[in-house]
């Protein structure tokens, strides 16, 4: 009988790639310490496969097609970020069969065997997985495109993965990477909402799930947490497990948070008081609404200019002439000047970028801005710009 034998959570955030001078090196390296740590778990764990659960940052899919759920079922899983690419072996006997009992425990799951991943999932191959040669399985949720799946049909979901896993010969690793809150690319990019976070935190440690799995999606946005949900899938497949906080890292745009949820290896039950509940006010999604389909030409060439050099290089010397290509307005042209020469570090304006304002949706621009002035700076050292 097959059985899930650990899970973890986990940190993503491009900073862990790139280490921009923005960062404080020692919060980098806690977070990458944490992580390498549940690489070693792997080793005394010694799974047959590891499903990494994880999100899109408008990397992999775009508004042309947008699946709620997905398993990559290829014979590899290919990732890609800051200029390292990653192809790890996928365990096609253990995807095949959870897509088909998925989709016949009425999950209308997506599959694909050819996505290429971003860093949600590169950061797991990076730092837990390695070169350790574990099979993987990917699994997919939407956590930035309302609508979003609702927490208890994430946790749902992963109580399924559990059980099909239970009934294959197979030791499991489930490994959930996401959040904690960060609003990357609005207004409220430089005000996480540490104190939700040490309150979910507290609950996990307890194995106290129900307050957090009564979340809504669009609490979660409010919080920005959306990439929690990865999280309440891990949930449903291991059950109700204290989990043992490994590091946090309240960095000025992020909660970091690595934790396993492994019974036999808890030093303890948790100490302190629980922190108070959140007080949500919102009613809706605020920070990552649905696009409206009349920026669609904006959201494309903001995505385009992430995966084309050749597209970037001509932004370069004829912005407008990009513009025009793609049929932008006057206010959406004006906007895509802005993310020429900008510093990141602008973001903690606690205002909302043009580009956003303009229709653009604001994850899909943050990464855009990044790959752009990457390239932008590497084109001027080269004399090319």
């Amino acid at each position: 009988m097959g059985q899930i034998v650990g899970a973890f959570a986990t940190v993503h955030a491009p900073q862990l790639f790139t280490r921009p001078p923005t960062e404080v090196p020692e919060q980098i390296d806690a977070d990458i310490a944490a992580m390498k740590l549940m690489g070693k778990e792997l080793d005394e764990l010694k799974p047959d496969a590891v499903i990494v659960i994880g999100s899109d940052h408008l990397e992999t899919f775009f508004l042309s097609s947008v699946p709620t759920f997905a398993v990559i079922a290829g014979e590899t899983s290919k990732a890609h970020f800051a200029n390292k690419s990653y192809e790890m072996k996928v365990h096609l006997p253990l995807a095949e069969d959870l897509l088909d009992k998925l989709v016949r425990a009425e999950f209308d799951m997506s599959y694909s065997q050819d996505a290429l991943l971003g860093h949600s999932f590169a950061a797991v191959y990076e730092w837990i997985v390695g070169d350790r040669g574990i099979p993987v399985v990917p699994v997919f949720v939407n956590a930035y495109l309302p609508p979003l799946p609702t927490p208890r049909r994430c946790h749902a979901l992963g109580k399924a993965i559990g059980d099909i896993v239970k009934s294959r010969p197979e030791r499991v690793v489930i490994v959930a990477s996401g959040g904690m809150s960060h609003y990357p690319g609005t207004w409220k990019y430089p005000q996480p909402a540490y104190d939700f976070d040490y309150w979910a935190i507290a609950q996990m440690e307890r194995g106290n799930l129900d307050p957090i799995l009564n979340l809504t999606a669009e609490q979660l946005d409010e919080v920005g947490n959306t990439e929690m949900l990865p999280w309440y899938i891990m949930w449903g497949a291991t059950g109700n497990i204290p989990g043992e906080l490994i590091t946090y890292q309240p960095t000025w745009h992020h909660g970091h948070a690595v934790m396993r949820f492994l019974p036999n290896k808890r030093k303890g039950p948790p100490t302190g008081e629980v922190p108070p509940a959140y007080n949500f006010t919102q009613g809706g999604f605020e920070f990552y609404k649905h696009p409206p389909p009349s920026s669609y030409a904006l959201n494309k060439v903001l995505y385009e200019l992430r995966l084309s050099s050749e597209l970037r290089k001509r932004f370069f010397k004829d912005t407008q002439g990009v513009a025009k290509e793609y049929g932008l307005n006057a206010k959406e042209s004006a906007a895509l000047e802005t993310i020429k020469d900008e510093n990141i570090d602008s973001l903690r304006s606690l205002k909302p970028h043009p580009l956003v304002d303009a229709g653009a949706h604001a994850l899909g621009m943050l990464m855009c801005l990044v790959v752009v002035q990457a390239e932008q700076r590497r084109l001027r050292a080269a004399g090319e710009l």
